[in-house]
């Protein structure tokens, strides 16, 4: 008996470790919203939706939670399975989550998905108006400063897609679309090992934020900051953007 009872208390502190976990978080985080989308009616029944894609990059791979083609556009969507409060804008870099006065930073949500919506225009070789950027927040977070229209909650996610009337993507448009996603996710199917190392690669060697490309470590050969370090853009003199180096 004394066995059997420590035995489930053992299993229960285990579960209670892995449920802790970053990447068991970020998975519940995205079946609540895989869930989400199933509920909604039929009139969504033109849209080819994907979850949990990984594509190739020029610097590696990134890891798409949601993508969903449809008519009205390309939706490119990061779930965040949080709780507490939620404070940040559109320009920060971090954002901030107060959990029972426990504060901590992560990396805006919004800067985040950005390189898996280049990622996803590169692949399709589509124009920028048609794809749209989207943070939706799976967990009972609650937002304490404004935030950006593309930022919701699991419960307005479908309003913010239905928001966005104009037809922007022809249903034939749609079938190819979602064909060459298929066949890139197949192409680019890495080992999550693998994967990791790619998001390591990519926290030492910033994105870059305006094409989506990796940055390099230089030195400021003239001007005032001569012989500093600075982050820019791998494209250069293609992309000419450059980052403060910490």
């Amino acid at each position: 008996m004394e066995l059997l009872f420590g035995l489930i208390i053992v299993g229960f502190l285990l579960y209670r470790f892995i449920a802790s976990s970053p990447k068991y978080k970020g998975k519940a985080g995205e079946r609540k919203v895989v869930a989400k989308i199933r509920t909604w009616p039929t009139n969504f029944k033109e849209a080819k939706v994907f979850h949990d894609i990984t594509l190739r990059t020029p610097d590696g791979t990134t890891q798409i939670d949601h993508l969903m083609l449809s008519t009205n556009g390309i939706f490119v969507i990061e779930t965040k399975n949080m709780s507490g409060w939620i404070f940040g804008n559109e320009h920060q870099r971090q954002w901030t989550q107060i959990v029972h006065k426990k504060r901590s930073r992560f990396q805006n949500p919004v800067h985040q998905n950005y390189k898996h919506v280049k990622a996803v225009q590169n692949l399709l070789s589509a124009d920028s108006n048609i794809i749209f950027n989207v943070v939706v927040f799976a967990g009972n977070a609650k937002f304490k400063t404004k935030m950006p229209a593309n930022v919701v909650t699991k419960s307005k996610l479908r309003g913010y897609i239905r928001s966005h009337r104009e037809a922007l993507v022809k249903s034939n448009d749609i079938e190819k679309y979602a064909t060459i996603i298929e066949r890139a996710a197949k192409e680019s199917a890495v080992s999550h090992k693998e994967h990791i190392k790619s998001i390591r690669k990519n926290q030492r060697n910033p994105v870059c934020p305006r094409c989506g490309a990796a940055m390099v470590l230089r030195t400021a050969k003239t001007g005032r900051y001569k012989g500093s370090k600075f982050w820019g853009c791998s494209k250069y003199p293609e992309c000419r953007a450059t980052k403060r180096h910490d």
